[in-house]
């Protein structure tokens, strides 16, 4: 459905922030605007106030995310239903600006942006689209990558639930991190065995040599 596209607006949002590593590029209004990314309109309206605005609910749609991770559904749908009564959409159906090979409208969902200031808008838009991801796939397709110190949340769309990391750079760190982990274990392994060799050894009687 058109409307589950906009479920990325949560990503982006949320991904402004990198808490463990102490980082946050949502520090301006042009920061706010390029959130909005193609919907250049809704982020005109963009001021000041939506900075703080939308920090706070970034901090509620990461929340989300995070009960999604540890398999609390209850809790991760009645966080996002929350901030659906609070941030409420307009849908209408859209369609005049595109025609299909016919002439005909290609008729699609929409979510039409009435709301009274650009946060309102934006936060709608995000909750609406996860909510479509989320009742469509599944809460357990919410995800936040596991290639730490990075805690970017993503969307799981694989065939077989099997994504655990934001990007091919994470999982390419964490598959590097665990390879070094084993090796260092097997050495760790081969010098205490190596220790115990030689320890038998030694305590072997003379005669017995």
């Amino acid at each position: 459905m058109e409307l589950a596209y906009y479920s990325d607006y949560a990503v982006r949002l949320v991904n402004t922030e990198q808490p463990e590593r102490g980082t946050d590029s949502l520090t301006s209004v042009e920061a706010v605007r390029d959130l909005f990314g193609p919907a250049q309109q809704a982020a005109r309206r963009a001021t000041d106030s939506d900075v703080t605005r939308l920090r706070t609910v970034r901090a509620r749609l990461r929340a989300v995310f995070e009960a999604a991770d540890a398999g609390d559904e209850v809790l991760a749908v009645d966080l996002l239903n929350a901030l659906m009564m609070e941030f409420p959409v307009s849908p209408q159906i859209s369609g005049h600006e595109h025609r299909d090979d016919n002439g005909r409208p290609d008729w699609h969902m929409h979510i039409a942006d009435h709301a009274a200031n650009a946060t309102a808008g934006y936060t709608a838009t995000a909750c609406m689209g996860l909510a479509f991801h989320l009742t469509d796939l599944g809460v357990d397709r919410l995800g936040i990558c596991q290639a730490r110190p990075c805690r970017n949340v993503y969307l799981d769309t694989s065939t077989n639930r099997s994504r655990r990391y934001c990007s091919d750079r994470c999982a390419t760190r964490a598959n590097v991190a665990a390879y070094r982990a084993r090796k260092r274990l097997e050495s760790e392994r081969s010098a205490r065995t190596g220790r115990t060799a030689e320890t038998a050894q030694d305590s072997t009687p003379a005669t017995d040599r």
